[in-house]
């Protein structure tokens, strides 16, 4: 689960949410963040979200196979904006998410809307997107865009008829894996946050972990998950 008490930030998490933090600044658009599965992506967005000012409203997309209308009808559930379910067309709920854009605004609170697994959006959902955008004053977008997907999402974007909202990305970052060293550091710091202060993994067994996972931290977990779980049935000692 991406419980956020465990996230190891090391340089490149906290580079990447450095960057996710400028591009929600005050001329931020788009903001994008990728990397393999399993590297933390999520777990980061879930840190920055416990660190944003109550004057910040969020609408967080988990389900991103939508079509347009689909997309909007969401965008409204998360921020409870009212609307028919049934009759509301497209430029109905683009009207009442804009409203309540220009709402917020006035009373000096941002909006932002979070889309996970974003390279399985449709062309025409992101441009539906960038149009949302469009909403500005001469300072500031109304609607900040953190996508977040796996690589593939870096090609999506390169497309010709994407061109427009690629260029509207004001911080991008793409999330690597651990190095050995990490890995190391990593392991420690949740074993110290589930209450553990010994190492419990030898220098060797860091390495071998390092090897199999190839420093993707899901991996790591499930690998030192099933160790611990396995010396557990041996009664071997720690």
């Amino acid at each position: 689960a991406p419980n956020p008490s465990f996230l190891f930030m090391g340089e490149r998490h906290g580079e990447a949410l450095a960057h996710l933090q400028f591009g929600l600044g005050e001329t931020g658009g788009f903001v994008l963040l990728t990397g393999e599965v399993g590297t933390g992506k999520t777990t980061l967005c879930r840190r920055m979200l416990e660190q944003l000012p109550e004057t910040v409203e969020v609408a967080f997309i988990l389900n991103p196979t939508l079509s347009e209308r689909e997309l909007l009808a969401s965008i409204c559930d998360e921020l409870k904006i009212r609307y028919q379910k049934t009759k509301a067309s497209i430029k109905d709920l683009t009207d009442k998410i804009t409203d309540r854009l220009l709402k917020n605004h006035e009373k000096g609170i941002k909006t932002v809307l979070i889309i996970d697994e974003a390279q399985h959006l449709r062309p025409e959902v992101l441009e539906q997107l960038r149009l949302l955008t469009n909403l500005e004053t001469n300072a500031d977008k109304l609607l900040k865009v953190i996508i977040i997907g796996q690589p593939e999402l870096q090609q999506l974007l390169k497309r010709q008829e994407l061109r427009q909202l690629a260029q509207r990305i004001t911080a991008r970052y793409h999330l690597l894996p651990l190095t050995e060293q990490e890995v190391s550091h990593y392991i420690h710091h949740r074993l110290q946050v589930a209450g553990c202060e010994r190492q419990l993994f030898t220098r060797k067994a860091i390495k071998y972990i390092h090897q199999l996972s190839n420093g993707i931290p899901r991996l790591i977990n499930l690998l030192c998950d099933r160790a611990l779980l396995g010396a557990f049935a041996q009664r071997a000692p720690v």
